[in-house]
C-alpha cells in the first residue's frame, strides 16, 4: 500500500469528503494541515503544490491530485475494496449525479473565496451574505431531497452501502447546520445523515475529530 498524504483543513467540506472515503476504505494518510483562515493556502509554497490554492490535495508515491471528486474516483480505482461506486451502471450514474449536484452546484457558491469576493467588491452585509448562502443551499438541498426519494431505498444515498454520494452529502449537511440552514423540509437527507453517523468511519472523519481542529 502506497504512502498517502492529505493536505487538508478541518472545516473544509471538500477535504471532509476525502477523509470519509479514506476512512471507509481503511486507508491511513499523513495529515498535512493547511490553515485556510490564516491564509496558508495563499503562500507560494502551497501554490507550487496546488496552483488553485485550495484543499484537498492527495499525494502518494506516484501522483499529486487535486479536486475532491477526482481524488474520490482515484481512490476507487486504486483501492477498490470496499467499493464506493456500485457496479450497476444506473446506480453508478446516480451516485455520480448526487456527488456532482453537491460538489459542483451547491458547494462552490458558498465557499469563503466567493462570499468574500461579494463582500469586498459589492459591499454586501453579513445578513445579505447569510441570505445568499441559505438561498443556494436550500435550493440545492430541495432538489437533492427529491432525487433521494428515488435512489435512497436503504440508509444511504444509493444502494445498501455508503458510496461517494454519501461522502459528499454528509459534509454538505454539516455545512448547512453550521450556517443555521433549517433542515425540517428534508427528512430523507436528515435520515441519511443520522444513518451514516452510526458508522465509525463517518465519526472519525468529522471536523471536530481532526488534529488541526481549533
Amino acid at each position: 500500500m502506497a504512502d498517502l498524504s492529505l493536505y487538508t483543513y478541518w472545516r473544509s467540506t471538500a477535504a471532509y469528503r476525502v477523509r470519509i472515503a479514506l476512512e471507509l476504505k481503511g486507508l491511513a494518510a499523513t495529515v498535512i494541515p493547511v490553515n485556510l483562515l490564516h491564509g496558508e493556502q495563499l503562500a507560494a509554497e502551497f501554490g507550487a503544490i496546488n496552483p488553485q490554492h485550495m484543499v484537498p490535495v492527495l499525494e502518494d508515491e506516484q501522483v499529486r491530485l487535486t479536486q475532491s471528486l477526482a481524488i474520490l474516483e482515484y481512490l476507487e480505482e486504486v483501492y477498490p475494496t470496499p467499493p464506493l461506486i456500485p457496479s450497476d451502471p444506473v446506480q453508478a450514474a446516480q451516485v455520480r449525479a448526487i456527488a456532482q449536484l453537491i460538489a459542483c452546484d451547491i458547494h462552490p457558491l458558498n465557499v469563503p473565496r466567493v462570499t468574500g469576493y461579494l463582500t469586498r467588491e459589492f459591499g454586501i452585509t453579513e445578513a445579505q451574505k447569510t441570505a445568499w448562502m441559505h438561498h443556494w443551499m436550500q435550493q440545492g438541498l430541495a432538489a437533492l431531497e427529491s432525487l433521494l426519494t428515488q435512489t435512497a431505498t436503504h440508509d444511504y444515498c444509493v444502494g445498501p452501502t455508503p458510496t461517494i454520494a454519501d461522502c459528499c452529502l454528509i459534509p454538505q449537511v454539516y455545512s448547512a447546520r453550521r450556517f443555521s440552514v433549517i433542515l425540517d423540509h428534508y427528512p430523507r437527507i436528515r435520515h441519511l445523515y443520522d444513518a451514516c453517523h452510526l458508522l465509525s468511519a463517518f465519526v472519525r472523519a468529522a471536523p471536530e475529530q481532526q488534529p488541526d481542529c481549533a
